[in-house]
């Protein structure tokens, strides 16, 4: 069985689809989630096979939610299902470690079909969303290392050039001290620096603060 958590914060939606994937043979519904900090909590503590992620979610989004899961589970397998398009979803989804990405217009059909491709290691794409990104990849230009930031990760940046600690910044931005921790860990990595002194170095030679 596959088993899989499934995180909406449309109760009607999880109610639909968990329904239909846990009707088929080989599938399982093991825990649904409202938010992305619940995803997080339960993904971890459960490590299902596969993480179905909605984008926009209270508290913390599908984006943060995938950079928080894969920064401590880094083989987890998520797919976003969303409703969004958009260029500022799309890529930051996938940079932030999705393995795949469906569209809720989808057939359930083809929700379960990603499900098991993902499951057995392939990356599943709607049409629009490949065409999307070979374009984008096509055009991109080369990043400096800020500009690969999420606008979470450079909110805490700024704040992280206000001399915040972890817990000042959780507080401000109204998320978990853990998430903080992430998002902090992420923008070392990102700017590829070893410390938040030198961080804020950095945001204060690229004029970012």
């Amino acid at each position: 069985m596959i088993k899989i958590l499934f995180a909406d914060d449309h109760e009607m939606v999880r109610i639909g689809v968990s329904a239909y994937l846990s009707a088929q043979h080989d599938m399982q519904v093991v825990a649904e989630a409202d938010d992305g900090a619940e995803a997080v909590e339960k993904a971890l503590a459960l490590r299902p096979d596969i993480i179905l992620l909605d984008l926009v979610m209270k508290e913390m989004d599908g984006i943060e939610a995938t950079q928080e899961i894969i920064a401590q589970w880094p083989d987890a397998k998520i797919i976003i299902v969303t409703s969004f398009l958009d260029d500022e979803k799309v890529y930051p989804a996938l940079e932030a470690g999705a393995t795949s990405y469906m569209l809720k217009t989808s057939k359930a059909s083809e929700i379960a079909a990603a499900i098991r491709k993902t499951y057995q290691g392939e990356s599943v794409l709607e049409p629009e969303v490949t065409g999307k990104l070979m374009n984008h990849m096509r055009q991109q230009p080369s990043q400096l290392p800020h500009e690969q930031l999420t606008n979470r990760e450079m909110e805490v940046l700024l704040l992280m050039t206000k001399g915040k600690s972890n817990q000042e910044i959780a507080d401000e931005l109204f998320i978990t001290l853990k998430t903080a921790k992430v998002h902090v860990s992420n923008i070392l990595a990102k700017l590829d620096v070893s410390d938040r002194t030198q961080a804020v170095i950095y945001a204060f030679q690229k004029g970012l603060a």
